[in-house]
């Protein structure tokens, strides 16, 4: 009896032991993040072709803008962040104080003009005529210099309504700092950011939208409205695109080719992960070369390089490396966006020891 006893004591550990076994392994590790509605399109293509081949990691990803998500990343409320401009160097040293952050660029992306004017599909534009439109000078489609770079169309005399991002936004920081490049009187009257104060908000001609999505059902919803927004979104919701004039004089829409050719003729060079705060996002923007596309920038996706929970700073840690490995192959990659060069992403995973 006494030997019967010990015999179904010892199958009765085992049995708990292996259901032990079986729920540690089954587990999963959740990663949380949030920012950036720039690279949205492409990090949810990347979420979901990662968790079908990591069945026990669950990426969530919510777009909030660039600023969003940066404050998430400070105040400990997720676990990554994706931000188009690079962190500035004040939020990088409070991060700091914490533990080691790490920056990396993840995807290659173009900020586009479109716009809606009922029975008008091609639209060309220099940088100082944009300037103008969204400082509110340039009032009506048909003005002078509207029609000065578009001869050949029958432009009407409608009030332009100009939509712009109302939240914080990557985005935007990249589109002003463009306006900067090409307008001395944007720079010194308006500046470049995440926020700013918009002139045609003050004369009753604009329009805010949150997050691209907004933007993007905004400018649809306002006939003779024109607008801001990150390539893919315009691409899915079948907008026209402004022909952007670049810095070589010819007029240019974004597409793989032009993209690329901005990329090849500025040097994409980092700084290292745990020097982030000093990347210039200039660097790609208005690029000479007579195929670049003048709005060309790069986002970003920060973490940490330790995490107190160590299953989640190895999942974090596979996600990141993945993301800049295979996530860069061709069949990996969303509409509108152009991967890195392998050389390069190499080089960054090699600086912090992955």
């Amino acid at each position: 009896m006494k030997k019967i006893s010990i015999v179904l004591l010892l199958a009765l550990c085992l049995a708990l032991a292996g259901c032990a076994q079986q729920k540690t392994t089954s587990q999963k590790v959740i990663i949380i993040g949030s920012g950036a509605t720039f690279p949205q399109p492409q990090l949810e293509k990347w979420i979901d072709a990662y968790m079908k081949l990591n069945p026990n990691v669950v990426i969530e990803y919510t777009g909030k803008g660039s600023g969003g998500g940066q404050a998430d990343f400070e105040k400990g409320l997720v676990d990554f962040a994706c931000s188009d401009p690079p962190l500035k160097e004040f939020l990088w040293k409070k991060l700091e104080k914490r533990g080691q952050p790490l920056q990396f660029p993840m995807i290659v992306g173009a900020v586009v003009v479109t716009f809606n004017i009922p029975g008008v599909k091609e639209l060309r534009l220099d940088g100082k005529t944009l300037a103008d439109i969204f400082m509110g000078k340039i009032k009506y489609w048909d003005d002078p210099e509207i029609k000065k770079l578009n001869p050949n169309l029958n432009l009407p005399h409608k009030e332009i309504i100009v939509v712009h991002r109302s939240d914080s936004s990557g985005t935007t920081k990249i589109f002003t700092t463009y306006l900067c490049l090409v307008s001395e009187e944007w720079k010194e009257k308006v500046g470049s950011g995440k926020v700013v104060e918009w002139p045609v908000d003050e004369l009753g001609r604009g329009v805010g939208g949150k997050g691209n999505q907004g933007v993007v059902a905004a400018i649809k919803s306002n006939p003779y409205s024109i607008g801001y927004t990150e390539l893919s979104y315009a691409i899915k919701e079948n907008l026209p695109i402004v022909a952007l004039r670049n810095r070589d004089g010819n007029f240019v829409k974004p597409n793989d080719t032009t993209i690329k050719a901005a990329i090849a003729e500025v040097s994409m060079s980092f700084p290292s992960p745990k020097e982030g705060y000093k990347e210039n996002i200039e660097n790609l923007l208005n690029a000479p070369g007579k195929d670049s596309y003048p709005i060309v920038a790069v986002s970003h996706i920060i973490v940490w390089e330790h995490y107190n929970n160590k299953a989640k700073e190895q999942a974090v840690r596979k996600f990141v490396k993945w993301i800049l490995t295979e996530g860069q192959k061709s069949e990996y990659l969303a509409t509108g966006y152009v991967g890195l060069p392998s050389e390069l992403t190499e080089k960054l995973l090699k600086e912090v020891g992955w």
